[in-house]
């Protein structure tokens, strides 16, 4: 998954104002207690900030 793939899931699920903001806000466990875009930074492959969203939203299997 590449850096776009990544933010045009955020914004299907979040909104397009919303997404960015969300991953600057919320601190997930799985990512070393990081936010989605600090993991990013870090080096984190979208793919696997991606799982971590997915989980932290609850979204459905399909969207994984």
């Amino acid at each position: 998954m590449r850096h776009t793939e990544f933010w045009s899931r955020m914004e299907e699920h979040l909104g397009a104002g919303y997404a960015s903001a969300w991953a600057d806000q919320v601190v997930m466990g799985s990512l070393e207690h990081r936010t989605a875009r600090e993991a990013l930074d870090a080096g984190v492959t979208p793919k696997e900030v991606w799982r971590a969203v997915h989980e932290t939203l609850g979204l459905p299997e399909r969207d994984r």
